[in-house]
C-alpha cells in the first residue's frame, strides 16, 4: 500500500473536513446541508484504506477541528467519524447495503454516546436534567395557559396525563438515539454512494425497499422482549426500562418489514406502487391499530419466509 498516496489521501480529505466544519458552524443557510456531508470524507477514505489508517485520520480532525473551530466541535467530529468509518469499511469489505446500513448505525450510536459522555464529563452538562428542566418549564407553560382560558379545574388532570405520557417518552431515550443513528447512517451512505460512484467509477446503490429483509434472529428478540414483559418487573428498574425499548425498537423494525413486503408482493402481481405507497400513508395517519397489523405481517414475513413462498408460486 502506498504510504504517500494514505497520507495525501488523508490530509485532504482531512482539509474537505474541515472546511465543511467550519461552514456548518458559522455559515447559515447551508450549514444543515454541510453538516449531512461531514461523515463522507471518512466514508471516503474508509472505504479507500479501511478502517485503520482512518482512525489515524478521525485523531488528525478531532485535534484541527478543536483548533480551528471550537472545543465544542469534538464530539461532533468523533460522531461523524465514527459513522462514516464504520460506513466506509462496510464498502471496503463489500458488505451488501444493508449489512452497511447496520455497521454505520452502530459508529453513530457509539458516536451519540460518545456525545453524551464528553457533555456530561467534560462541559458538565447533564442531559437528562436539561431534559427534566425542559419538561418542568412545559409543564409550568401548559398550566398557565389552562388557567388563563378558565380550565383550571381539569388543569390538574390533564398534567397529571401529560406527565405520564413524557415520563414514557423520557424512558425510550435510548429507542430515540438508535433512531437518530438509522437515519443518520441511512443519509450517510446515500451521499457516500453518489460521491464515491463519482470519484471511483463505481455502481454502488441501495437495493429497491421491497427487497429489504431483516435477520430471523429481530423476531426471537421481539418475542423474548414481549414474554418478559409479563413477568410483574419493577417499573422503576433498569431492567424494566431496558426491555421496553428493546420490545419498541424491535417492533418497529418489523412494522417497517411488513411495509417491505407490501411493495414486494405489489411488484410480484404486478400492481401499481400507488397502492402499497396509499397503505404506508394511511397506516401513518391511523396507527392505532393498523400499525399493529403491519407489524405481524412483517413479523410473518420475517419468521415464515413468506416472500419465499410467493416466489415460488
Amino acid at each position: 500500500m502506498n504510504r504517500s498516496k494514505i497520507l495525501t489521501d488523508g490530509a485532504l480529505l482531512t482539509a474537505i473536513y474541515i472546511v465543511l466544519l467550519l461552514i456548518s458552524v458559522f455559515v447559515p443557510l447551508i450549514e444543515i446541508i454541510a453538516t449531512f456531508l461531514l461523515p463522507i470524507p471518512f466514508v471516503v477514505f474508509a472505504y479507500r484504506y479501511d478502517w485503520k489508517p482512518s482512525l489515524i485520520m478521525l485523531a488528525a480532525s478531532v485535534l484541527l477541528s478543536s483548533l480551528f473551530a471550537t472545543i465544542f466541535s469534538i464530539p461532533g467530529t468523533l460522531l461523524m467519524g465514527l459513522g462514516g468509518i464504520m460506513i466506509g469499511s462496510g464498502m471496503h469489505k463489500k458488505l451488501t447495503p444493508y449489512e452497511t446500513w447496520a455497521r454505520g448505525t452502530f459508529g453513530f450510536i457509539i458516536g451519540l454516546l460518545f456525545i453524551f459522555l464528553i457533555s456530561q464529563l467534560v462541559f458538565d452538562v447533564n442531559w437528562i436534567n436539561e431534559i427534566d428542566s425542559l419538561i418542568d418549564e412545559s409543564m409550568q407553560m401548559s398550566k398557565g395557559l389552562m388557567d388563563q382560558v378558565g380550565l383550571a379545574g381539569e388543569a390538574e388532570e390533564q398534567l397529571k396525563l401529560m406527565q405520564q405520557q413524557v415520563e414514557m417518552l423520557k424512558n425510550l431515550i435510548p429507542v430515540g438515539v438508535a433512531l437518530i443513528a438509522i437515519v443518520l447512517a441511512f443519509i450517510s451512505q446515500w451521499i457516500g454512494y453518489k460521491v464515491i460512484n463519482r470519484l471511483e467509477r463505481k455502481k454502488f446503490f441501495f437495493p429497491p425497499f421491497r427487497n429489504l429483509r431483516l435477520p430471523v434472529s429481530l423476531v426471537w428478540i421481539y418475542f423474548f422482549a414481549v414474554i418478559l414483559t409479563l413477568f410483574n418487573l419493577d417499573p422503576s428498574s433498569i431492567f424494566y426500562h431496558a426491555i421496553n425499548n428493546v420490545l419498541v425498537l424491535a417492533g418497529l423494525l418489523m412494522t417497517i418489514q411488513g411495509f417491505s413486503f407490501m411493495f414486494f408482493y405489489a411488484h410480484q402481481k404486478n400492481k401499481s406502487k400507488a397502492i402499497p405507497t396509499v397503505i404506508v400513508i394511511v397506516t401513518l395517519l391511523l396507527p392505532t391499530f393498523l400499525l399493529y397489523l403491519v407489524r405481524i405481517l412483517g413479523i410473518i414475513d420475517i419468521g415464515f419466509r413468506l416472500r419465499d413462498r410467493i416466489s415460488k408460486e
